[in-house]
């Protein structure tokens, strides 16, 4: 079967309007990634020789998305709503091309795996003109039923057409579909709307392609393969479905999870060996940890790379641009954004660091913050190999603390810090004894006394 070519047809022309939401319905995301680019992934790695998203007029937003995840997907535009096997047939050029296999699938169904889709190839190489999947839901009132007989897909019957004995079968259409590139066009081109939406369904490639005399056939997978988002509380349950199977994914590999039912996963989340992740931990996009690294409660973590050995949190944030090195320790209630930590460097208690270099083994005490942002534009700080800041610092960048250099606590350093420097910003100390009693008489004396 790898000799033969495919295209695949995404339809995402669908408005969404179900999901109460501006944002089209395909772009909604499930674990950072969009349902969109959920099932690019799938069709790329399945090796589909070429890619057509149809899309509805004015979706450009969604057009941008398929060509950010698969740059070489052609475009095609559903002008008007009018049935699946239209919006198949936007993508008609391309069909023409004469490609071996046709994939139809939906943009709304995240969980379809590639080797599912293999095996609707692997349909068509056995001789079948049509391929269609099949499920059995729970419940399967409101499905199209596959009726099959002798291994044969006879017909889709939607339920309100269906007999009593149709409806009593539990195989329900999945709606997605496999079409043999010599008669695709010759199907598709016959399908009519005679029906009460007046739409163009494509459903109705089953009962054309029996008529001439072609094989069609059923494949069985799971429901979740097979499910579509169409509302915010399917959205949430589709979210579920996935952290558990990314939850599984990362134990299986090794991950210790103290509780995994707490911690959140994105699609692209990467992980070491022997990392060690404790409760309520939220990883956001493009999170890599490598090897022996620990992360602690109540961290949330996102465009952050993690060296062999660090140690993350508790109640640590880790924003975009985040680098940390091997070893290093980022504390409870401390920020970067931007931000370099070399191995061995440390920055324990309640600090903010952005737009910033902390070289290795340095130490950045509680309390210090990098002032990075000057109303109008973000200024960088660079902070040696093995220089100490002491606690309640605030470095005014741009600002260069050399190799070795020592900032005194509580110090506003608004001037670079050369090697084995030490350098202070504040006001010398200054006793005024009997003060705070001359004070609290002063006060006293205006009170009056209180009534018994």
């Amino acid at each position: 079967m790898s000799a033969r070519s495919c295209l695949t047809i995404v339809l995402a022309a669908g408005e969404g309007t179900r999901m109460r939401s501006s944002l089209p319905k395909v772009l909604h995301e499930v674990a950072g990634r969009t349902l969109l680019a959920h099932v690019l992934a799938a069709v790329r790695d399945a090796a589909s020789s070429s890619v057509a998203v149809v899309v509805g007029p004015d979706h450009d937003a969604v057009a941008a998305e398929a060509k950010r995840v698969l740059p070489g997907a052609g475009i095609a535009v559903q002008q008007q709503r009018r049935g699946t096997a239209d919006a198949v047939l936007a993508a008609g050029e391309a069909i023409a091309r004469g490609f071996d296999d046709i994939l139809v699938i939906f943009a709304d169904t995240p969980f379809i795996r590639p080797e599912t889709l293999q095996r609707l190839r692997q349909a068509l190489a056995n001789g079948a003109a049509v391929a269609v999947l099949g499920f059995r839901p729970k419940d399967p009132s409101g499905y199209g039923r596959l009726i099959v007989q002798d291994g044969d897909l006879v017909a889709i019957r939607e339920e309100k057409d269906a007999s009593a004995r149709e409806r009593a079968i539990d195989l329900c259409n999945g709606g997605l579909m496999a079409l043999s590139g010599q008669h695709a066009l010759a199907i598709l081109g016959q399908i009519r709307n005679d029906n009460a939406k007046g739409e163009f369904y494509l459903t109705d490639a089953v009962a054309i392609a029996r008529a001439m005399k072609l094989g069609t056939v059923a494949i069985e997978v799971g429901e979740d393969e097979v499910s579509g988002i169409n509302t915010k509380a399917a959205l949430a349950d589709a979210e579920a479905v996935m952290q558990a199977r990314l939850r599984k994914a990362a134990l299986e590999a090794g991950v210790t999870m103290i509780a995994p039912e707490t911690v959140f996963l994105q699609a692209d989340t990467t992980f070491g060996k022997d990392v060690v992740i404790e409760p309520f931990v939220v990883f956001g996009p493009g999170v890599s940890v490598a090897d022996k690294a620990v992360i602690h409660s109540f961290s949330h973590l996102s465009g952050a790379q993690i060296g062999e050995g660090a140690s993350i949190g508790p109640y640590a944030r880790l924003r975009p641009g985040t680098r940390i090195g091997k070893g290093a320790r980022v504390g409870n209630f401390v920020e970067l954004k931007e931000a370099t930590m070399e191995d061995g460097a440390k920055a324990n208690h309640l600090t903010y660091i952005g737009d910033a270099r902390v070289g290795e083994g340095a130490n950045v005490g509680a309390g210090t913050i990098t002032c990075n942002y000057d109303g109008v534009a973000k200024h960088r700080t660079d902070i040696g190999r093995g220089a100490f800041i002491g606690s309640n610092s605030a470095l005014v960048a741009p600002v260069k603390i050399g190799d070795g250099a020592y900032v005194g606590s509580g110090s506003v350093i608004t001037s670079d810090v050369p090697p084995d420097s030490l350098g202070l910003g504040r006001v010398r100390q200054t006793i005024k004894e009997g003060w705070a009693s001359r004070l609290r008489d002063l006060k006293g004396a205006g009170k009056k006394k209180p009534s018994r």
